[in-house]
């Protein structure tokens, strides 16, 4: 509503010359985004000539009005307007460039200011931190430490928002001791949330016992912090103790502990404290609502996260992000898509995290045309060149099977961190290219990026697909001795795996038990796939025991069992593994292939017949078959795993599994030399991966098959995999 209409501004203009009415006349149109009454004022303003004494003040006011407003193009025209802007004028000015994330206006600004003070610096600092990019944040803050300008507590918590490094965290911190400024909250507030981010939390309680004072912000901070590092236990001892020594508790003291309830995955202790909100009447606010959907999305209850989102009458950007985040966390991908179309619909403009989320969401479906709609949207952004929007998308690209662009991605962003360097190296370990792998891993050292335990975790994947055993030993001690990361179970499984590729079962056996800690599910199911692989009944009846041990409804350990058993021709004990499977109402996943042709996808399973052109699939295959046997493929019949059929039946089984299915759809639907991208829920099977070696080099085109542990890329007549898989 106006504050003042325009028949009674003039009079009134005319009448006081404050220069403190204008101005207070202008700050309550900027808090209540009052532009009516502000272009009223401003065209009475530009009226004025010569430009009157207060014509800087109240312009400066009117820049703020506009970029407040998100008219950043009236508020330059406002700013250029001023003969002679003074240095609150540029803060102002470059602040709405910064608002919106347009840095490079705001840097330019900044270049060409007469003279700056210290909000100026700590303007572009924060700026350049919310946006990630940590090398302009550090340049900027190396200038002001070699040209002596004066730092205050908001300079430094900028700088440390902006840290891309655990040592740079900590070299910021040196530097505010020296400064004296260890005694300011705000800078501890932001440390000890810098602290907990990186994985310090012992650092972040020792920054808590420090501060001499401690406000609401850091009680939160702290609650977030032991929520993070699943200490939820002390997160409610430490809100208890807010209570008992009359901190106000606040939406954002509410929202904070939740990650204690999401760390401990207590479902019905958050169920019980959602009602306590609700009681208390913050069950429309869209902070507190944003804290239920992420602790009801990460443990499982997607629908009740769902119900809380849409129960928010006016849910802010903060809130649609994380319903995005929630619904691809739990396999709900093509949901977080429709969410994301929503907010764009509601008016609302997408930030960084919005498109982070929407990508892996993307990546996740493994459907390429989403990704590539939703990156053509970030093209159009200020986005194109965050450095986390393009990790998401390297994600996307490598795990959707377009390795190259991923590397062009890679190539073409102006700066990496270790997220950037893992995404490159886990997709090329994922499709099978081990050495460029090991090779990006070692550019990675020698540019100064610190490996982190994920890197790691990529580099031993490598190994393993590559059958380079002894460089897989000898990073995984790299990682104590150089780098002092502490190997974990996946790192463990990692191992395990290598030793089991290369057929050295006894020592990864061996090295599951030295491990420090318990071996979980995915350790000894490594070692069973190994055994499988090798045909080693004994050890995979021993190590199919301690999986099903730990998770008795692990249906993949009946199976691999029950098809070792088969494999060997021991039928009675694979029927009786079956039977256990029945008894205890343990189900097999079916598998399936799926395939997108056309912005439509295709699912198959095996043997099937619902697809509407199928007879012309199963003719095409039946012809394709035809030609390989005249290059020389024999079927496998150890993948047929059926007993008491002849040998005709057998084959017909064979050559009517889901992936050979879904490839001779895309074959029969696509233009001659097009490359086929098919997907696979579960690992190919031995001779559908030797006869799409054949079927690539007879129809001359690019297959890839991605399973649920890697991509095959086949092309002419062999495996991107070199068949070590």
């Amino acid at each position: 509503m106006s504050l003042l209409t325009p028949k009674s501004l003039h009079p009134l203009l005319q009448q006081l010359s404050s220069l403190q009415f204008y101005c207070q006349l202008l700050r309550d149109c900027i808090s209540s985004r009052d532009l009516r009454t502000g272009r009223a004022i401003h065209s009475l303003l530009v009226k004025s000539s010569p430009q009157p004494p207060h014509f800087v003040s109240l312009s400066n006011h009117l820049i703020e009005l506009y970029s407040k407003c998100d008219l950043l193009s009236l508020a330059r025209r406002t700013f250029n307007s001023i003969l002679e802007p003074n240095v609150f004028s540029w803060n102002i000015m470059m602040g709405g460039y910064v608002k919106e994330q347009y840095m490079r206006p705001a840097h330019q600004l900044f270049d060409e200011m007469p003279q700056r003070d210290t909000v100026s610096w700590n303007t572009l600092i924060s700026g350049y931190a919310a946006v990630g990019d940590t090398e302009n944040v550090m340049a900027l803050f190396r200038e002001m430490l070699e040209g002596k300008v004066a730092m205050d507590n908001f300079t430094f918590s900028g700088a440390i928002s902006g840290c891309s490094t655990m040592q740079q965290v900590r070299a910021v911190h040196g530097t505010v001791i020296r400064g004296g400024f260890d005694s300011h909250v705000t800078v501890h507030n932001t440390l000890l949330t810098a602290y907990s981010n990186y994985g310090c939390l012992d650092d972040s309680e020792r920054v808590f016992e420090l501060m001499e004072t401690r406000d609401r912000v850091t009680m939160n901070a702290m609650i977030v912090a032991y929520g993070q590092h699943r200490r939820g236990a002390e997160a409610l001892l430490l809100f208890q103790d807010m209570v008992h020594q009359d901190v106000v508790v606040d939406m954002y003291s509410l929202a904070s502990l939740l990650t204690a309830f999401t760390s401990l995955a207590d479902l019905s202790g958050g169920k019980q404290f959602h009602a306590q909100l609700i009681k208390a009447g913050y069950e429309s606010n869209s902070h507190v609502g944003s804290g239920l959907v992420d602790f009801y999305s990460k443990c499982g209850s997607i629908s009740d996260a769902a119900q809380v989102f849409k129960e928010i009458p006016e849910p802010d950007l903060v809130l649609w992000n994380t319903m995005i985040s929630g619904f691809s966390m739990n396999e709900r991908g093509e949901d977080s898509v429709v969410c994301f179309r929503e907010l764009q619909r509601e008016g609302l403009r997408p930030d960084d995290c919005s498109y982070v989320c929407v990508i892996s969401a993307c990546a996740d479906l493994t459907v390429p045309l989403q990704g590539k709609q939703i990156h053509s949207l970030v093209v159009r952004t200020e986005f194109v060149d965050h450095i986390s929007v393009n990790n998401a998308l390297i994600t996307m690209y490598s795990k959707c099977g377009n390795l190259n662009d991923a590397r062009n991605l890679f190539d073409r962003m102006p700066q990496h961190n270790s997220i950037s360097c893992n995404a490159i190296i886990g997709g090329y370990a994922q499709h099978g290219h081990g050495i460029k792998a090991l090779e990006l891993f070692e550019h990675m050292r020698k540019s100064g990026i610190k490996p982190t335990s994920v890197t790691f975790i990529s580099v031993l994947s490598a190994c393993g697909h590559t059958g380079k055993v002894e460089e897989g030993k000898s990073y995984f001690r790299d990682m104590r001795k150089e780098y002092g990361i502490e190997p974990s179970a996946e790192h463990y499984s990692c191992m395990v795996d290598l030793l089991g590729r290369a057929g050295q079962l006894d020592e990864a056996e061996r090295l599951i038990s030295s491990m420090p800690f318990q071996p979980g599910a995915i350790t000894w199911g490594a070692l069973l796939g190994a055994c499988r692989t090798h045909r080693n009944i004994e050890m995979g009846t021993r190590v199919a025991s301690e999986l099903l041990r730990l998770e008795p409804s692990n249906a993949s350990a009946y199976v691999m069992l029950s098809n070792m058993y088969a494999d060997s021709g021991r039928w009675d004990e694979a029927a009786a593994i079956r039977k256990l499977m029945k008894t205890r109402g343990v189900k097999k996943t079916p598998g399936c292939s799926w395939i997108e042709v056309k912005k439509k996808v295709h699912v198959f399973v095996a043997e099937d017949c619902s697809h509407p052109r199928s007879q012309e699939i199963y003719k095409f295959l039946k012809e394709i078959s035809r030609r390989m046997k005249l290059a020389g493929y024999v079927p496998d019949m150890r993948w047929a795993l059926v007993r008491d059929t002849d040998e005709e039946e057998r084959t017909l089984k064979l050559e009517h599994h889901s992936e050979k299915l879904a490839v001779a759809f895309g074959l029969m639907s696509s233009d001659v030399g097009v490359p086929i991208l098919v997907m696979k829920n579960l690992r190919i099977c031995g001779d559908c991966h030797n006869a799409i070696k054949f079927i690539s080099a007879i129809v001359g085109r690019e297959i890839t098959v991605r399973d649920a542990y890697r991509f095959h890329c086949f092309k002419e007549g062999k495996c991107s995999c070199g068949d070590y898989w």
